[in-house]
């Protein structure tokens, strides 16, 4: 299969999901009476004037670096056949460490950030380490205990926010948070780039973690496709069976899937923390783990489908409110979200299905015609 049909194949299914997706979306609206073909407007509208597209953008942009990043997280588990349901409470408790670690530091501005993101990343694969310890250990249901965990997770930091890790400096009123990181910790973002493109400049800039997102999906594309533990991590996927028996360690490989996709999770708060809100409160964003279990099945956990898969996803959070003030209420944009990743489950499946029929014909169309002619000799043998 050349390259080109590789890729079609890759898009295809996805893309009939979201034609898919937007039909069944129209009839459900329509049902509800809501106006389908205003909706649709709304979702598509970024603004009548250059400034209200520019910050519409950046809107996009920005809400998609930590989607993409719970959806790498994600992925690498799955590639494994391993459900780390736990990236919720994973990028919960790495963002309240690294905020409180940050905040507690003065270092210079390259140093500050790098001991941020390693704090971050340590975080997040010592809270996966324990689902990933039981199912080695115990066999316990990585499932199960990774849902459990965002449960725990969630309490932790709200525990730590509001005692040890708390702002001494702050007053008691307010909601609690994490020592503000100081102006070295801060990481600067783009906004005169538009320029370069023809844009007018959005009001704030977009987040500079989008380059370590890049990066990340690059390193994790190699790591998977081009480096020994990517085979084996793969190859256990595929078949743990045969993994086991050409010699792949089965309880190191989820160890090192769980510790790598937990590390990952740890990044997912990031953003915010380093160019948002610079501070880790009870009003720090939550649901970006969940959202990037959806974004790893639409992205079919490749680092080129989940970067596409994230930018849908929050192409469709920033519409809310634009379908607001079109008396829509902002929710169509989750049923999109829902239905999207309904529709990618049933087409992936049927397309595998029709795939393996394929595969199966062309293998019988290359054995079936020297069949025939041994078949044939046979006869004339017992002629003769």
């Amino acid at each position: 299969m050349t390259a080109v049909r590789r890729l079609g194949a890759a898009l295809a299914p996805p893309a009939v999901a979201v034609l898919i997706a937007l039909a069944i979306t129209a009839l459900l609206l329509t049902v509800l009476g809501v106006d389908a073909l205003t909706a649709l407007r709304a979702l598509v509208d970024f603004g009548g004037s250059a400034q209200g597209q520019a910050n519409q953008l950046r809107t996009l942009l920005t809400g998609a670096v930590p989607l993409f990043l719970a959806g790498v997280a994600v992925s690498v588990a799955f590639r494994m056949n391993l459900f780390n349901i736990g990236v919720e409470g994973q990028y919960r408790v790495a963002a309240v460490c690294a905020a409180y670690v940050g905040g507690e530091l003065a270092l210079p501005m390259p140093l500050h950030v790098l001991v941020i993101v390693l704090v971050a990343m340590l975080a997040g694969a010592a809270y996966a380490a324990v689902p990933a310890v039981l199912k080695v250990t115990r066999g316990v249901n990585e499932v199960i205990t990774t849902i459990m965990l965002n449960s725990i997770a969630v309490g932790l930091a709200a525990y730590l926010v509001a005692g040890p890790f708390r702002d001494s400096t702050a007053g008691e009123g307010g909601n609690p948070t994490t020592r503000p990181l100081g102006e070295s910790a801060r990481l600067p973002g783009f906004q005169d780039s538009f320029l370069l493109l023809g844009l007018q400049p959005p009001t704030r800039p977009v987040t500079g973690f989008i380059v370590v997102a890049v990066v990340v999906g690059v390193v994790v594309a190699l790591l998977v496709s081009r480096t020994r533990f990517g085979f084996e991590l793969r190859a256990s996927g595929a078949n743990p069976t045969a993994a086991v028996a050409s010699g792949i360690p089965a309880k190191a490989m989820v160890l090192r899937a769980m510790l790598l996709s937990g590390a990952l999770a740890g990044l997912v708060g990031l953003p915010e923390l380093l160019s948002e809100d610079y501070s880790y409160g009870t009003s720090f964003t939550s649901g970006l783990g969940f959202t990037g279990i959806a974004v790893a099945l639409l992205g079919r956990n490749s680092v080129p489908g989940i970067a596409v898969a994230a930018l849908l996803f929050s192409f469709l959070d920033r519409a809310g409110p634009s379908l607001e003030t079109q008396g829509i209420p902002p929710s169509v944009s989750t049923i999109i979200q829902g239905t999207v990743v309904l529709t990618v489950v049933v087409v992936n499946e049927v397309a595998a299905r029709l795939l393996a029929r394929r595969e199966d014909r062309r293998v019988r169309g290359r054995t079936e015609p020297a069949a025939v002619p041994a078949a044939a000799a046979q006869q004339g043998e017992g002629r003769a």
